[in-house]
C-alpha cells in the first residue's frame, strides 16, 4: 500500500494570494480626466503649477500604501472638436490644458517620499533615443531607483503638427519604430557601462576604466546611433516599463517590453480577456506570463454610505463642463460631435465609428443597458473618471468590487 504521508494533502496546498497594485493616476494639469471639476471649491487641481501639492499628494499616497504615482501625459491639445484645429472648447474648460512636462516632478517627488515608485509618461515618437536614455537614466539615479516609464507613441495631430509634421507617423509603424527604439535603448543603458566600469579611484585618479565603456554601434532602419551611453548605469539601468497600447500592435508591444500593462475595461470579463491576450503574447515571446502586471483604470468615488457616495457623484457632475468633455471625446476618438443634435440616440445613428463606440459602452458600462447613448449621456459617462470603469459605493462596496 502506497503512502501518502509525505506528500502535502490537497486541503492544505492553496496558491499564494495575490495582491492588489494600487497606482493613482494623475496629470500635471488642471483638468484631467474630469473636465470642470477644477471648479469645485474642495478641488485643488488648479494648483499643480506648485511644488507642495505634488509633495503633498505623493506623501499622501505613500503613507497609505500606494505603489505608485501614474502621471499621465499629452503632446498636443484635443483639437478635434468644433474643429479642425480648435483649441478653444479645452482652453475653457482646462480639459487637458494647459499640461505641464511630468518627468520634473519626479526628483523632488523621490525625496519626500520613502517607497513610492513614479511610473511617467513619455512618448519616443518626437523624440530621439539618445536623449531620452539619457533624461531617464539621470532621473533614475535622483529618484534612487524608484522611476517607471510608460511608453507611449503618441496619437494626436496635433501633437504631430507642433513637432513639424503635417500628419501623425502610421500607427503601426509607430509601433515598428518603437520596437527598434527599445532595442537602442536596451543597448544603451544595460550594453553600453560594464558593471565595474565606475571606479571615482581618488588615488589613482580614475573615474571610469576607460575599458569599461563601449559604443554600441546601432545601425537600423529607423536609428544610428553609435553610443556610448552618456550617464553612468543608475539604480536600475532599465527603468522599470509600462505600457499602455490598446491596439493589436500596441499589445505586441506591451507583450515584448511592458513589465505591467495599463488596460481599460468595464467588466471583470472583459478585462480577463485583454489580460489573457496580454499573457498569451508575452510567452510567445519567451517571457513568463504572469510576470507581466496589469493595472486596470478605475475611478472611485467612496463614502461612509452607497447612497452618500452617489449624492457626491451627483454633486460633481453639477461642475461637469459639457465643452470639456466633447473636447476629450474628440480627441481619444477623433470625431467632432458638434455637428450632431444633443438628443440624437447614437446607438442608431449613421455612422459606423460612432455606433461602434457606443454599442460597446452599452453592453459593457453598467445601468446603461438597452438606453440611449445621446451626447448628455456621453458627457455624463466622460465627465468623472473618462473612459475607465467607475465604482461609486461605500467602502465595502469598493474594497468588494476592486477584489472582484
Amino acid at each position: 500500500m502506497t503512502s501518502n504521508e509525505n506528500k502535502p494533502s490537497e486541503q492544505h496546498v492553496s496558491k499564494e494570494k495575490k495582491h492588489i497594485i494600487l497606482n493613482a493616476f494623475v496629470m500635471n494639469t488642471p483638468g484631467h480626466l474630469a473636465p470642470g471639476l477644477w471648479k469645485h471649491p474642495r478641488n485643488k487641481t488648479d494648483q499643480y503649477k506648485k511644488l507642495s501639492f505634488w509633495t503633498e499628494l505623493a506623501q499622501l499616497l505613500d503613507n497609505a500604501g500606494f505603489h505608485a504615482m501614474f502621471i499621465a501625459d499629452t503632446l498636443g491639445p484635443y483639437d478635434v472638436y468644433k474643429g479642425p484645429a480648435n483649441v478653444v472648447p479645452s482652453l475653457a474648460s482646462g480639459a487637458q490644458f494647459p499640461v505641464n512636462d511630468p518627468l520634473y516632478l519626479v526628483p523632488a517627488l523621490a525625496a519626500a517620499t520613502k517607497n513610492l515608485i513614479f511610473g511617467v509618461t513619455a512618448s519616443l515618437t518626437y523624440e530621439k533615443p539618445y536623449a531620452l536614455a539619457r533624461r531617464l537614466s539621470t532621473v533614475d539615479h535622483l529618484s534612487e531607483g524608484r522611476l517607471a516609464w510608460n511608453i507611449v507613441t503618441s496619437y494626436l495631430d496635433s501633437a504631430a503638427r507642433n513637432h513639424g509634421l503635417q500628419e501623425q507617423i502610421p500607427h503601426d509603424e509607430r509601433y515598428a519604430i518603437a520596437h527598434e527604439y527599445l532595442e537602442v535603448l536596451y543597448k544603451l543603458w544595460e550594453g553600453s557601462f560594464r558593471e565595474d566600469a565606475v571606479l571615482a579611484d581618488r588615488e589613482s585618479g580614475t573615474y571610469i576604466a576607460s575599458d569599461a565603456v563601449k559604443q554600441i554601434h546601432h545601425k537600423g532602419k529607423y536609428f544610428d546611433v553609435p553610443g556610448p551611453h552618456f550617464v553612468e548605469p543608475s539604480p536600475q539601468r532599465t527603468p522599470f516599463l509600462f505600457q499602455a497600447g490598446v491596439s493589436e500592435a500596441g499589445n505586441g508591444f506591451g507583450g515584448k517590453h511592458g513589465e505591467a500593462i495599463f488596460i481599460g475595461g468595464q467588466t471583470a470579463e472583459g478585462v480577463r480577456k485583454t489580460v489573457d491576450n496580454l499573457r498569451s503574447i508575452a510567452a510567445k515571446e519567451g517571457r513568463k506570463p504572469d510576470h507581466i502586471k496589469i493595472i486596470v483604470g478605475i475611478n472611485v468615488i467612496v463614502a461612509p454610505t452607497d447612497e452618500e457616495a452617489e449624492a457626491k457623484r451627483q454633486e460633481y457632475l453639477k461642475y461637469a463642463d459639457t465643452e470639456g468633455a466633447l473636447a476629450l471625446f474628440g480627441g481619444w476618438t477623433g470625431i467632432d460631435l458638434s455637428g450632431y443634435p444633443d438628443d440624437e440616440n447614437f446607438l442608431v445613428t449613421d455612422s459606423p465609428r460612432i455606433q461602434s463606440i457606443v454599442r460597446r459602452w452599452s453592453e459593457t458600462v453598467p445601468g446603461t443597458n438597452n438606453l440611449p447613448w445621446t451626447k448628455r449621456r456621453i458627457v455624463e459617462y466622460l465627465s468623472i473618471g473618462g473612459l475607465g470603469a467607475k465604482i461609486v459605493g461605500s467602502a465595502t462596496t469598493v474594497a468588494d468590487k476592486l477584489e472582484r
